[in-house]
């Protein structure tokens, strides 16, 4: 009598992926609670000290193809321990960088460690549920995007009671630590025979690789788009707790639900919570209504947040209220982006395809020591509307542009691999 094959439980995947995005999402979301420590202590310059945080964006975003490469041939668990364990190695090497060169070195490790978990936790994703694209690169990301805002308060309390360097450490440790055990239990992805792919979105059946879709015009307009959406994000991630300061609205005392906590410290709590749950509702809404209807609506929606934080930032309420907005708006770009690119170019290389569009995150991060320059003197008005405009420019391309070119180009490649197999067919 044959045994019947048994399949990984999806959702333990899927959960496992969330919690190795949870666990690295200080490495950017609790950056700038550092930035103002190591400025007090060196006295260096904040566009010096946040040229780290440049760094860590591009060796995030710019090895993840190799990184989803990797994935696709070996599997998750040997990738995802390589990034638990630098991750770590970075962390611990901020916390003794009393040079600008050591901290650049540190922010070197810490992107790539990062980069390693979180290319594998999204494509892992791609692949375990092609029939809930959106909803599962969305809840994957919410990880990344959310988690901070699990421990943004115990890493600003133990920054102010036992300082930064401290906290590099001990929480680099913790991190490294509970993304090896989940890396543990992460084989590769393997469905029962009969998973379909998501009726109501066009989907490729022709399998592209990382190389084959840089030929293709189309990847670079999805990039472009990428780009243009996340610069605005990323300026604003980076540079949340220098607005604040600026504005002279970061220490106020603010309470919320019986909780008093410091005005940044609030709405960084606030603003990573937004972010991560826009994550899996967009993409479920992208997966029963098209993945470029939900962008035009998102994209135009952070464009008229920027612009409010630009005229309401400098009260407290009007900063809590239009800083959550720009991360509710911005954040659903990382279920969205990589769910087309599945949809596009195949699932069967998910992970470098999707790492190999995630590089225009890298892209986008070159802009963070521009805008600190562009607000020198603390007026931030010149960044907020270039970053809204270029919202809505995105916005329409996405609609006007993406949307039909994309439809023609998948159901192209489907006729032709339909055709090929009809010929193969009448040969046998």
């Amino acid at each position: 009598m044959a045994t019947q094959e048994k399949y990984p439980n999806r959702w333990v995947q899927l959960v496992l992926g969330i919690v190795c995005m949870a666990t690295v999402a200080n490495c950017q979301y609790g950056w700038t609670l550092f930035v103002a420590p190591i400025q007090d202590k060196y006295h260096w310059a904040r566009t010096s000290i946040q040229l780290a945080f440049t760094i860590f964006i591009f060796f995030e975003t710019w090895l993840v193809p190799v990184e989803g490469w990797l994935v696709d041939k070996f599997g998750p668990r040997p990738v995802i321990f390589g990034g638990a364990i630098l991750v770590t190695i970075g962390w611990i090497m901020y916390c003794y960088a009393n040079t600008l060169t050591l901290l650049y070195a540190a922010s070197v490790i810490t992107g790539m460690g990062a980069g390693a978990v979180y290319g594998t936790a999204v494509g892992n994703a791609l692949k375990w549920f092609p029939d809930k694209r959106g909803l599962a690169a969305g809840a994957t990301a919410a990880g990344f995007g959310g988690g901070a805002a699990i421990t943004v308060i115990p890493v600003a309390n133990m920054i102010n009671s036992s300082g930064y360097e401290q906290t590099f450490l001990v929480f680099g440790i913790l991190q490294g630590i509970i993304i090896c055990i989940c890396a543990i239990f992460m084989p590769r992805a393997k469905l029962p025979p009969g998973t379909k792919a998501i009726p109501r979105v066009v989907s490729s059946k022709k399998e592209f690789t990382p190389t084959q879709i840089m030929r293709q015009p189309i990847f670079w307009l999805i990039y472009l788009c990428f780009v243009g959406v996340a610069s605005g994000g990323i300026m604003a991630t980076a540079s949340f707790g220098p607005v604040s300061r600026d504005y002279g609205i970061s220490r106020i005392p603010v309470t919320l639900m019986g909780v008093t906590l410091p005005l940044l410290t609030m709405a960084m709590s606030i603003d990573n919570i937004c972010n991560g749950a826009t994550r899996p509702f967009c993409g479920w809404l992208s997966d029963r209504f098209g993945r470029e209807n939900v962008m035009f609506i998102v994209f135009m929606g952070e464009g008229f947040s920027l612009l409010g934080l630009m005229a309401y930032g400098r009260t407290p309420i009007g900063f809590m209220l239009f800083a959550a907005l720009t991360f509710a708006f911005w954040g659903e770009i990382f279920s969205l982006f990589p769910s087309m690119c599945a949809d596009t170019f195949g699932v069967k290389n998910a992970a470098g395809n999707a790492g190999t569009l995630y590089t225009a995150k890298g892209t986008s991060s070159l802009l963070v020591p521009f805008a600190a320059g562009l607000s020198a003197g603390g007026n931030w008005d010149r960044v907020f509307i270039l970053s809204a405009c270029i919202a809505f420019t995105c916005s329409c391309l996405s609609f006007f542009v993406l949307k039909p070119w994309r439809r023609r180009f998948i159901l192209g490649n489907n006729a032709e691999v339909e055709a090929a197999e009809a010929a193969g067919a009448a040969a046998a």
